[in-house]
């Protein structure tokens, strides 16, 4: 199959990227390497995709329509994994006009490649956070999730309604995964696992909000791209879907993991969480169990002790 994945070289994407290759499939590969973070690091990402001979990688920005659609053109791709925007909750405040250009302009321009060139299936990577103070515990698809809390959630749910109108009015395949805290080698280095781990190392303070009682449902990378994969290989009309382990973690045991893989005990401070912040994230996965065959596999202290393995082997030279 050819399939173009966006945000190729970020943390998910590559690992996507890597995934399909192995399988055989054929790879066009997009991302802007912006400067959110380090782009040295998706450099060292891509740089696998760029000696492969099923990969082409294409360095251009989702809000470019005129590449877009010049790429779906030569390429003519089956499908669509479309990963690739500005994520961060904190971040996003103050910043809504840039995650309306990037994630929701730049989506409908995919959206429309897709559209215009007979796209099979458009996937496309959501985020629990469009959850918000939901009551609904554990998070599940049906909730409306109309009170997000911050640009960023609100502009992933934008693209999900966006895709129903692609679906209802030209019969777009389209699915949003909605990802619990992805965490794994090359996570991201403004991301909560790489954060601890870097400063418990080098002795830094970390910010452990409401003394680390909150609880993420952490989800390793390798089940995460499994769901993806899944999904590109499932037209199912119009669908959401959560992609998490479904076990929430507190984040002071979090941590706790984390000081035990390193030898040092964590510099801490603990003030209360922003109002962008929930409490707990908790993803129910039935709905991934029984139309992706979905099973995540990795427990958080194995696929935090494989991040460990790898921040030692990469991430500190």
């Amino acid at each position: 199959m050819k399939i173009v994945v966006t945000g190729a070289a970020g943390f998910i994407g590559s690992h996507l990227c890597d995934a399909l290759l192995a399988r055989g499939d054929e790879v066009i590969a997009l991302d802007s390497f912006n400067d959110y973070y380090n782009a040295h690091l998706k450099h060292k990402n891509a740089a696998g995709l760029r000696a492969h001979p099923r990969c082409l990688l294409y360095e251009e920005d989702i809000r470019n329509r005129d590449a877009i659609d010049r790429i779906f053109s030569e390429h003519k791709p089956e499908a669509v994994a479309h990963l690739a925007g500005y994520g961060a909750v904190r971040y996003s405040i103050g910043r809504a006009s840039l995650y309306t250009e990037v994630n929701i302009v730049g989506s409908t321009n995919l959206l429309e490649a897709a559209r215009q060139h007979d796209v099979g299936n458009f996937t496309f990577a959501s985020t629990s956070s469009v959850y918000g103070e939901t009551e609904q515990l554990p998070f599940i698809e049906t909730d409306p999730c109309n009170r997000p809390l911050a640009p960023y959630p609100a502009s992933k749910k934008a693209v999900e309604v966006m895709g129903y109108t692609y679906h209802h009015l030209h019969q777009l395949n389209f699915t949003a995964l909605r990802f619990f805290s992805v965490y794994g080698p090359r996570g991201r280095p403004d991301m909560m696992p790489y954060l601890v781990t870097d400063n418990i190392v080098h002795q830094r303070e970390i910010t452990l909000f409401d003394g680390g009682q909150m609880r993420r449902d952490w989800t390793y990378i390798d089940d995460v791209v499994a769901g993806v994969v899944s999904a590109l290989d499932r037209p199912l009309g119009y669908e959401i879907i959560n992609l998490g382990r479904g076990e929430p973690v507190l984040m002071s045991d979090f941590v706790n993991i984390i000081e035990s893989l390193v030898s040092r005990k964590a510099i801490l401070s603990k003030p209360a969480a922003p109002a962008s912040e929930p409490k707990i994230t908790f993803a129910d996965i039935g709905r991934a169990r029984r139309l992706l065959d979905y099973s995540p596999h990795t427990a958080v202290a194995d696929g935090l002790s494989k991040l460990w393995e790898w921040y030692q082997n990469e991430a500190v030279r």
